[in-house]
């Protein structure tokens, strides 16, 4: 295959996350925003490490699967890829994707044990890897969002133009640019409410002819709009974020807000001012129109603050999901063979959710976490809640850990993307914990540190993952491990 080639061919599956793998008459090659079953046409574009890469150009023949799109932007919007297939194809290609990448750690599906094969007879499992030993452990499937659209409770809309020189619009990245914005007025990923007040803001910031901040000039006023919705308080929280090139009053905009028949309750509507030139949502001064910069969230029980820059996870209802399963994985943590409740280290904590789910098995839960800020709601949520038996400690888990006098008698992991810093590992792995439970938001950095875990004596109990994100192409899992020997 040569750059510049157009090729005819079948996508076979999806590699994740949106990795179309095409089989055409020249060989395989790799293409993005492609569906499985799909008959395509594409265009070569570039070689990674001898692996062609290709660029869609049209759908010929469509999946046998798909239906139509239950959103007009699919297609053009940047943000969902398989808003098309029937749900339970969904879970079935994320499922199926997980199992590939356990497979470069594990050396084959075999060793398995899932479905009606939980109660098959220890001689009839196979758990025997291509090329290394693991005893059998337990896949628990991929459980479905509660909500399959309107699950999201943050969006973050960019001002800008759907082709250069062209009206003010405001939405999603279109599809494959980093430049064009689509409008996003009927998205289907978000309640009315938030598409009440996207096409409101829209229309009044385009009748008032400010301009958009520019990516390429750095110049502009318009930059985004944040909204967030608690799925259980119905609170909402509103940001508008420009840039200080104009002095423009918001009071008309924030009237407008207000008067919006909405579903849910404003609790709070800012203006955020961001001079970076970075294509970032962040504040270098926030402005309070209306109400306070922070409403609160319920998870199973507790009680959260959410300000505008939380870390929180984005789909509400499936972080119930995930975290019932992550108090499931984990069980009565083991009491017996301590003579005593256990110290438990909670790394990468974020605004401290897992942790204070786990306090009441607990002597004590230690969360390290590096956003400052994170680890400020932390406490507070403690607080909020009541609980006493949780500290949380601002820094990087490498350098903090260092620091903690108390030792652990279980770890949970729950880093961000790029997965848990190789030295911070080993260091993790030094304590020579019983158990340890990792909770990943992308796969392929999870295979990579499993490596590291199995290689230094853990082997998989357990796996199972939960779609927090329907429609879209990712997956969070969740890995119980247990120290061999022990």
């Amino acid at each position: 295959m040569k750059k510049g080639q157009i090729l005819s061919g079948k996508v076979i599956r999806l590699d994740y996350p949106n990795k179309g793998i095409v089989e055409t008459e020249e060989g395989i090659c790799l293409v993005k925003n492609v569906l499985p079953g799909q008959w395509i046409t594409l265009m070569i574009h570039k070689m990674r490490k001898g692996k062609p890469e290709g660029r869609l150009l049209t759908v010929d023949e469509k999946s046998c699967l798909e239906t139509d799109s239950p959103c007009p932007h699919f297609g053009s919007c940047g943000g969902c890829s398989m808003l098309t297939l029937p749900y339970e194809e969904q879970l079935r290609i994320k499922e199926d994707q997980v199992r590939r990448l356990l497979e470069q750690v594990t050396g084959s599906w075999q060793n398995i044990v899932s479905g009606s094969q939980q109660d098959l007879k220890p001689e009839d499992q196979q758990d025997q890897f291509s090329g290394r030993q693991q005893e059998s452990f337990r896949w628990e499937g991929i459980k479905g969002s509660p909500r399959q659209y309107a699950y999201r409770n943050k969006m973050e809309f960019s001002f800008g133009d759907e082709e250069k020189g062209g009206p003010l619009t405001l939405g999603m990245h279109k599809r494959g640019s980093i430049y064009d914005v689509v409008s996003a007025e009927r998205c289907q990923i978000v309640d009315e409410d938030y598409r009440r007040i996207l096409s409101f803001t829209k229309d009044y910031f385009a009748a008032a002819g400010y301009p958009f901040f520019h990516r390429h000039t750095h110049v502009g006023y318009m930059r985004h709009l944040l909204v967030r919705k608690a799925a259980r308080t119905e609170e909402i929280l509103v940001a508008l974020v420009t840039t200080s090139q104009e002095d423009v009053s918001m009071t008309a905009w924030m009237k407008g807000i207000r008067e919006l028949p909405l579903a849910g309750k404003i609790s709070g509507i800012l203006h955020i001012i961001n001079d970076s030139v970075a294509d970032v949502v962040k504040s270098d001064r926030t402005e309070i129109l209306y109400g306070q910069d922070w409403f609160y969230e319920e998870i199973l029980e507790l009680r959260f603050k959410i300000s505008p820059f939380s870390f929180f996870q984005t789909n509400s209802l499936g972080a119930e999901v995930l975290y019932e399963t992550v108090r499931d994985f984990i069980g009565a943590v083991e009491e017996e063979e301590l003579g005593r409740k256990p110290v438990v280290y909670d790394l990468y904590c974020g605004t401290g959710t897992i942790a204070l789910l786990m306090s009441p098995v607990a002597a004590k839960v230690i969360g390290v976490e590096v956003v400052e800020e994170a680890v400020t709601a932390a406490r507070e949520n403690a607080e909020i809640n009541g609980v006493s038996n949780c500290e949380f400690v601002a820094g990087d888990v490498l350098k903090v850990l260092d620091e903690i006098v108390e030792e652990p008698d279980f770890i949970i992991l729950d880093p961000p993307r790029d997965g848990v810093n190789p030295k911070a590992l080993k260091r993790i792995v030094g304590y020579g914990v019983r158990r340890l439970l990792y909770v990943s938001c992308k796969p392929t950095s999870l295979v990579r540190d499993l490596a590291e875990l199995l290689g230094a004596g853990y082997e998989i109990e357990r796996v199972g993952g939960v779609d927090m994100f329907p429609g879209g192409g990712h997956v969070e899992t969740v890995v119980l491990l247990e120290r061999k020997g022990r």
